[in-house]
């Protein structure tokens, strides 16, 4: 409006967007409050004091449950899966550039466990490692469950960015005398880097907390997901709720730290491209 009133729509919906981010965050941000009581504290409000006394007795010894051991485990699986994924993801975006003899059918293949209820692929894979007589592990039959999960979004966003990619870079690459190895080294890959971090990001996140694909096919250790659901039916205190904020506020970090590298890839090309504009 023109004198510089706001319209009623306008507040409508800025509190709709209000409500939102509190139904959103709401719970997340109770948890972590009530994560620091004191040590006669409990789930519910009134808060009993505060103190760092819940997360010093995370990790301690508990009567039930193993976090740092499950911690452990889904961060080793995290990693194998975000390497695996960038990998594979990569080299398939790569190999789809060209047109070959059965392309529609391996993408139809590699991105149908999508649309696949999670449950039925964890359930699938724990009955046949099972039937051929192998122990499903979290560092095998997991791991081949978070890649059907991880993998098929790898491979759509290196299809969308090889889609809107300029082959001219790599040719005055090759007119230049660069080896198809030294191209993809010194040409695209750093143009396609940030791209390749939010696969990693992806890749990690999505098997850090994946809880359905990992029910049946973990063995006889937990890991992080599971190990908190376990948690949730033996536990009555707030140090589940110190669990979750740690792993909450570890989130952020992995987030934060794959949006700081991809702002330095950025600012390391711009800064490159003026020098180079300069030298001209």
């Amino acid at each position: 409006m023109q004198d510089g009133r706001r319209s009623l729509g306008y507040y409508l919906l800025a509190g709709f967007f209000g409500l939102y981010v509190l139904f959103l965050y709401g719970p997340t941000l109770t948890i972590a409050v009530l994560s620091f009581q004191g040590p006669d504290g409990g789930l519910t409000f009134p808060m009993n004091g505060m103190s760092l006394h819940w997360f010093r007795n995370l990790f301690a010894r508990q009567a039930v449950g193993d976090f740092g051991g499950s911690l452990r485990r889904s961060l080793a699986l995290g990693a194998i899966v975000m390497g695996l994924t960038v990998t594979f993801s990569v080299a398939a975006g790569l190999a789809f550039r060209r047109r070959f003899r059965g392309a529609t059918l391996l993408f139809t293949l590699a991105v149908a466990s999508l649309i696949v209820p999670s449950i039925l692929v964890s359930l699938g894979i724990g009955l046949l490692f099972n039937l051929l007589g192998f122990e499903p592990a979290w560092y095998s039959s997991a791991l081949g469950a978070h890649l059907t999960w991880t993998l098929p979004f790898g491979l759509l966003i290196m299809l969308a960015v090889f889609n809107r990619f300029n082959p001219f870079y790599e040719e005055a690459a090759r007119d230049l005398g660069a080896t198809s190895w030294q191209c993809f080294r010194h040409v695209v890959l750093p143009i396609i880097a940030p791209s390749v971090i939010g696969i990693a990001l992806f890749g990690f996140t999505l098997s850090y907390d994946e809880f359905a694909r990992t029910l049946m096919t973990a063995g006889s250790f937990n890991t992080l997901p599971l190990e908190i659901y376990g948690m949730t039916t033996n536990i009555t205190t707030p140090v589940l709720y110190a669990l979750g904020t740690l792993t909450t506020v570890f989130s952020f970090l992995v987030i934060g730290t794959s949006l700081g590298a991809v702002l330095l890839l950025r600012r390391r090309r711009a800064r490159l491209g003026n020098d180079a504009g300069k030298g001209v």
